[in-house]
């Protein structure tokens, strides 16, 4: 009995330390939710996984708003975020805004923690797009997961901390 309830410690403590992804099921995913995995799939999951590391939270506990640039070919990185933060249309934690992101932004992505309000913002400079694109034919799924978890954080985005605010309903 004893022996059984060490085992189970353990691996409570295993599993919660633990991280949950491998490079090679980031992909996988990204693949089966986007139908895809490139560059800004990758970019999405950055995104979400630093904003869930920063902000402390757990699954379920952010919620994300994403503004897609008037350029951009279509708001990939949205799904990205929704993997890694597992926020969704479906819970009503995740948005693609009707608002278009500035001019200067392929894409703003504004995420808060649910319980606390308290929130991140992170710019992707328009510049950035076609280095996405020179890096999505120059690689293969896996390839493009490297290279954008490679890249200095400030050659992807421009994170920001925001005041609390009410938390998300």
């Amino acid at each position: 009995m004893r022996r059984l309830a060490l085992i189970l410690a353990t691996a409570a403590m295993m599993t919660a330390t633990a991280r949950a992804e491998t490079p090679e099921e980031w992909v996988k995913l990204g693949e089966r939710v986007h139908g895809g995995f490139g560059t800004y799939i990758a970019l999405g999951i950055r995104i979400g996984l630093d904003a869930a590391e920063q902000l402390g939270a757990k699954p379920r506990e952010l919620d994300v708003t994403v503004y897609d640039g008037a350029a951009t070919p279509c708001p990939c990185i949205a799904d990205g975020v929704m993997i890694a933060t597992t926020a969704s249309p479906g819970q009503n934690s995740l948005r693609v805004a009707a608002e278009k992101a500035p001019a200067e932004s392929m894409a703003v992505v504004v995420v808060r923690h649910r319980k606390d309000g308290r929130g991140l913002r992170y710019a992707v400079p328009d510049s950035l797009r076609a280095k996405l694109a020179e890096w999505n034919k120059a690689n293969d799924p896996m390839g493009r997961w490297k290279v954008v978890t490679a890249a200095p954080e400030a050659q992807l985005f421009v994170r920001e901390a925001l005041p609390a605010a009410a938390p998300p309903k």
